[in-house]
């Protein structure tokens, strides 16, 4: 099968999610279809409260859908589905365990790695040691998150869910609580570590020229009940700098997904 025939890694088809009954039901998510190929990063946006992080449940299978259909590899989704890597706005790491130690622990806890951990320990450090110095953390591997800035620590966390080599990692607002300059810089990690290793990447984000910087694709979503109203494939070359930001044709593509979202609040 050529790459131009292989079928979407995720879909969603007319997928709705609501909480609760009667009176009190409330509808998540309407009707939302999006697909999303091998290796291919997509952003979603949209207002405050659109589904963007049930989306991301949805597609993990944390959460099943009310209607729809969440399929993953061509198979419906049934329940929390193996080969992801998950950050988050908050780095979590565990203050007792090093930075090393933090990252080795998926290692520890998921199959196949899980039941190697042990006999072939200094294999998966050398690993961990290698994603550190790609972050820029070369050497840091003994400090304790709190030795740590908060740049640092989500460098941290970015590589703890990549050292397991997930198929697909989802990022939840991963450099939301940064500052714009540390934010920034973690652009360029995250591109460096997608352009060397392709996972398939789903971020959810607030920041449009976030999601226009590291997206191939960018899905705009609709106020509660979320709808997928827009779906901006963003063709611009890699890699990606801070240069590209100031571009018009970057500013053009930011200011158009502004607008469409701006409708939303119409």
């Amino acid at each position: 099968m050529t790459a131009a025939t292989e079928p979407p890694l995720v879909e969603l088809r007319n997928v709705s999610l609501s909480y609760g009954a009667g009176a009190s039901r409330m509808v998540a998510l309407e009707d939302a279809t999006l697909s999303i190929a091998r290796g291919e990063f997509v952003a979603v946006v949209g207002p405050s409260g659109c589904g963007k992080s049930t989306l991301m449940k949805l597609v993990t299978g944390l959460l099943p859908p009310t209607n729809g259909d969440v399929r993953v590899h061509g198979q419906t989704v049934k329940g929390p589905i193996r080969g992801v890597g998950m950050a988050f706005q908050a780095p979590t790491l565990m203050p007792w365990r090093t930075t090393l130690d933090n990252i080795l622990l998926p290692l520890e806890v998921v199959e196949p790695h899980k039941r190697r951990f042990r006999a072939n320990k200094a294999e998966y450090v050398a690993r961990v040691e290698a994603l550190l110095a790609s972050v820029g953390l070369g050497g840091f591997g003994s400090k304790y998150p709190w030795q740590l800035s908060g740049g640092m620590q989500q460098r941290s966390s970015l590589c703890r869910s990549l050292v397991h080599e997930p198929e697909i990692l989802m990022l939840d607002e991963p450099f939301g609580a940064l500052d714009a300059f540390t934010r920034e810089e973690l652009w360029g990690v995250m591109q460096q570590l997608w352009l060397e290793r392709r996972f398939t990447a789903v971020l959810v984000t607030h920041d449009l020229r976030e999601a226009v910087y590291l997206a191939d694709t960018v899905y705009v979503m609709s106020r509660r009940p979320g709808k997928v109203v827009m779906a901006r494939r963003i063709d611009l070359p890699r890699p990606r700098t801070l240069a590209t930001t100031f571009e018009p044709a970057f500013v053009d593509i930011v200011h158009e997904l502004r607008e469409r979202i701006h409708l939303e609040h119409a």
